[in-house]
């Protein structure tokens, strides 16, 4: 399963059909509370998706997942997480990486690779 947070509809549309096209289970995450729920709920959960436009409500869905503090728990801490922003926000993207992402990518370059980049991510590349 891969879980993402996008910060439109056009890119939760993107992915969420790019996933489909594929055979890939992909479920939004838009909130908090809605990862907490897809924790909860989905047993094999392999990545989390990350647009950085969602500023510190992104950057807080990723420490969920790395900071022990924070309730991530060993399983957790192993899901991927790959963090994608606009070119230009080189710290954003760097904060992303001190945050725990284990992937980042630029806007552009995600829409040019998401087919890899998800089946990579999906653990079937």
């Amino acid at each position: 399963m891969l879980l993402y947070a996008a910060a439109d509809l056009i890119w939760a549309s993107k992915i969420k059909a790019t996933a489909d096209a594929m055979g890939l289970p992909a479920r939004p995450v838009r909130t908090m509370e809605m990862l907490e729920a897809r924790l909860a709920d989905t047993p094999d959960i392999k990545a989390l998706l990350v647009d950085l436009d969602k500023g510190d409500e992104g950057l807080a869905l990723i420490a969920r997942l790395r900071d022990p503090a924070k309730g991530a728990t060993p399983t957790q801490q192993r899901i991927r997480i790959l963090a994608w922003g606009p070119h230009v926000a080189k710290d954003l993207l760097q904060t992303a990486r001190d945050a725990g992402a284990n992937d980042i990518m630029t806007r552009g370059s995600f829409d040019a690779n998401m087919e890899e980049t998800l089946l990579a991510l999906a653990g079937r590349a």
